[in-house]
């Protein structure tokens, strides 16, 4: 059974990830570009190191949970990079939302250097990832996968596992477009209903007797019309998820005509300060709009 894992990026999803896999009786190491991020996972037990090779160097498997690809490929490949640090049975599995072809890239740098790369975006927040009930998209080697399994199942109840590297990055921002609609639709529902004074719940609660509820319209949307945006996944990082949605249907030459419209609101909202809430604080940026 693996026990050595390594975390590098202990933001809200990488610190709870963290706390989960403690509990879980593994052996963590860690690295944040910014330490204090760390602290919690110090005081559970985890060890805290200044670089990512040094992570290598203590870890079986390094489950990456950074910003972008930039970064991903920052802290796999700079100066005192994951690959400095590489020995054998290294395994690198990236939950970072990236873009396949960028995803695609980075698997064949790392395997140029020995080290196999498995893409594992989930979708849930801290609050699921705390007691290991995410839902976990896994693409690359089978084999390699099923190695780590023991792993991928404490932080997961429910796991999918695609053929191809980047397939799950593909689903991954597939699922944050409908994210991205998903909130929109809801603050355009509920600010419609206020226009005549009428109560949102009411929107919410006949919206959730029918076909058309959703997990966000059943739970986020009544924090919505009560004006609390406490951050799970920032307005700004799915914005940052919607130009890298944008930029691989390009690639692809697939026109997506709601996203690049979407795109315009969020980037809208980014700009009016609203970057640091909940991606659901797409609400407050509209009633913004419609008071001025």
């Amino acid at each position: 059974m693996v026990k050595k894992i390594g975390i590098i990026g202990t933001g809200m999803l990488g610190n709870a990830v963290g706390l989960h896999l403690l509990e879980s009786n593994f052996d963590l190491t860690v690295y944040n570009r910014t330490k204090e991020k760390t602290s919690e996972l110090k005081n559970r037990g985890a060890k805290v190191v200044s670089s990512p090779k040094e992570v290598a160097e203590n870890s079986e498997l390094i489950i990456i949970i950074v910003k972008d690809a930039e970064a991903v490929k920052e802290i796999s490949f700079g100066d005192n990079g994951i690959i400095k640090g590489k020995h054998l049975g290294l395994t690198v599995a990236d939950m970072s939302t990236v873009n396949p072809i960028e995803s695609k890239n980075i698997t064949e740098n790392f395997l140029e250097h020995k080290i196999i790369k498995l893409d594992i975006p989930v979708m849930g927040g801290p609050n699921l990832a705390i007691v290991g009930e995410l839902v976990l998209i896994a693409s690359g080697d089978k084999e390699t996968f099923d190695k780590f399994k023991d792993v991928f199942e404490k932080i997961a109840s429910k796991i999918f596992f695609l053929k191809g590297n980047g397939t799950a990055n593909l689903v991954k921002l597939s699922m944050n477009l409908q994210i991205t609609m998903l909130a929109l639709a809801l603050s355009e529902g509920i600010t419609l209903m206020r226009s005549l004074n009428v109560e949102p719940k009411i929107f919410l609660d006949i919206l959730n007797s029918t076909y058309f509820k959703t997990g966000m319209s059943e739970n986020k949307a009544y924090k919505m019309i009560q004006g609390k945006f406490e951050p799970t996944f920032t307005l700004a990082n799915l914005r940052k998820d919607i130009r890298a949605i944008i930029d691989t249907a390009k690639a692809f030459g697939v026109k997506l005509p709601m996203i690049e419209k979407a795109d315009q609101i969020y980037s809208k909202a980014m700009k009016s300060g609203f970057g640091k809430m909940d991606y659901t604080g797409i609400l407050a940026y509209i009633k913004k709009i419609n008071e001025s």
